[in-house]
């Protein structure tokens, strides 16, 4: 796209046109391991050892609870992780990581990590680091 478009010049509209990037980018990465930029969030909090409610994990991982519990389901049919009834509360139930889980979440770790260093190339480590400053309070 060669001319300016008014839409541009809004804000929103380059942090949305950022993450598109990001995110398509990461997904190519992600895709020799067949698995979903969402799926590797789940696995990353799981790992971390991270015990939340479908609720919590949804918020964590940026997705709704009902896409959450379709992804899920699918990660527990490709082996990935099993859930477990929660030993204190009954109604609970608690995702944890297979072994293959946890391998793949190493092999994709690398993938995020190479995304990473591509944008702090791009930017360079000052840059990188106010951006990821800026960005944690614009969530707050």
């Amino acid at each position: 796209m060669s001319h300016s478009l008014p839409v541009q010049s809004y804000l929103s509209y380059s942090l949305a046109t950022a993450h598109r990037k990001v995110h398509g980018s990461l997904s190519k990465r992600l895709k020799e391991f067949n698995v979903q930029v969402e799926a590797w969030r789940v696995m990353e909090v799981l790992e971390a050892g991270n015990n939340l409610t479908m609720g919590d994990l949804a918020e964590a991982v940026l997705m709704n609870p009902p896409t959450l519990t379709k992804l899920v389901d699918r990660m527990v049919s490709d082996g990935i992780v099993h859930r477990r009834m929660a030993s204190i509360d009954q109604r609970q139930v608690n995702l944890i990581l297979t072994e293959l889980g946890k391998k793949r979440v190493q092999q994709i770790r690398e993938q995020a990590q190479l995304e990473d260093d591509a944008i702090l190339n791009k930017l360079g480590s000052e840059k990188a680091d106010l951006l990821h400053r800026i960005l944690g309070e614009l969530v707050q």
